[in-house]
């Protein structure tokens, strides 16, 4: 990103809504000057049927916030939201337009907070006179023919990640390996409640579990791939509704259900302690993640430049260890602890600010 200190330094305003919260940044060109995370009162939300509802009302409330921080609204070059359920879309950076917004108020995949996102930013750069953009939402789909075949004609393999942060994440270790994004092999883990595997293949995700409620590796709170067999006769048993089912595959699911925890150091502490069981599900979901990383080695036919471990369980050096176990065969590993969803937000808006790339349009 430009650093010139004799041009003026564009001013970035993120925002990022979850379900109960909005968080919001100012960025002044790469550098974070502000960053706040607003909560809203359950029954503030109740008033709103859909959460895409509550848009205006959340605009308001950044508005002010804002005002009383004495952040000069004129100066902003670009508002940048989190993107929403969209259409499927390949990855990048997009111009909020009236097509987006309609489909993000209608819920065309969905109705969810990050909604909001696009809605807001739209809103306020119509009232500033400025950009809006949304970067690399969970509908990104740049899966490759053969990747969408389940085996099932009934059913499809479809493209749901975390690509924001996997996005960023590619970007970052391709920069570290001295080369371009567009022109790089990398395999990114996303390690939190759940967990996806990607195959950056030059720029493009051309294959990644769906993470959501799909297949791959179990998480902490996600059954992952299970042997359909077994499944079909389990919803069939009389002894689950439909509902209960989608619990215990996603919410229920994975260490969770095993072990009656979420949090990885919980977990920790148990393995420490000289529990059996809980070191077994700990190593399982490694060994589940070091394979899943082997099938996309494969996907990019061994030509792999590096593989990156990012999300909240990345911070475990103890879990990374034990995966590293599996995997430095196949490339360097790199290792991105968190993840930094405002910073990739407001770089995907400086890479089109800065002329990098352009702006794509939903």
């Amino acid at each position: 990103m430009a650093n010139d200190s004799n041009k003026k330094q564009p001013i970035l305003l993120v925002v990022n809504p979850g379900s109960t919260s909005t968080k919001i940044s100012i960025f002044k060109d790469i550098k974070e000057t502000f960053t706040t995370n607003i909560g809203h009162k359950i029954e503030e939300l109740s008033r709103f049927n859909r959460a895409s509802d509550q848009d205006l009302y959340r605009m308001e409330i950044i508005i002010r916030v804002l005002r009383e921080k004495k952040i000069a609204l004129s100066e902003i070059t670009a508002v940048v939201g989190r993107g929403g359920l969209l259409k499927p879309i390949e990855g990048g950076t997009y111009s909020v337009n009236e097509n987006m917004v309609a489909d993000l108020k209608q819920g065309v995949s969905g109705d969810h907070p990050s909604n909001c996102g696009g809605l807001i930013a739209y809103a306020i750069s119509k009232a500033l006179g400025c950009s809006a953009f949304i970067v690399d939402p969970v509908v990104v789909d740049e899966l490759q023919p053969k990747a969408r075949i389940s085996g099932m004609p009934l059913i499809k393999r479809r493209s749901i990640f975390h690509a924001l942060n996997q996005k960023a994440v590619a970007r970052q270790t391709a920069e570290a390996l001295g080369k371009k994004y567009t022109a790089s092999n990398i395999i990114v883990v996303h390690m939190g409640g759940g967990i996806t595997v990607g195959a950056h293949c030059n720029g493009r995700v051309i294959d990644v579990n769906n993470g959501l409620d799909g297949d791959g590796p179990f998480s902490p709170e996600r059954s992952g791939g299970v042997p359909s067999g077994d499944l079909a006769k389990a919803c069939y048993s009389g002894e689950y509704t439909l509902p209960e089912m989608k619990k215990l595959i996603k919410g229920h699911g994975g260490m969770v259900a095993y072990l009656g925890l979420h949090d990885l150091r919980a977990v920790e502490d148990l393995v420490d302690e000289g529990d059996e069981k809980a070191n077994l599900v700990y190593e399982a979901m490694a060994y589940q993640i070091g394979k899943e990383i082997g099938a996309m080695a494969a996907v990019l036919k061994g030509k792999v430049d590096a593989v990156s471990l990012t999300g909240g369980i990345a911070k475990s050096e103890r879990f990374v260890q034990l995966i590293k176990q599996y995997i430095t065969f196949i490339a360097p590993v790199h290792v991105y602890p968190g993840e930094q969803e405002m910073r990739a937000l407001a770089l995907g808006g400086l890479r089109v600010i800065e002329g990098e790339e352009e702006a794509k349009f939903y």
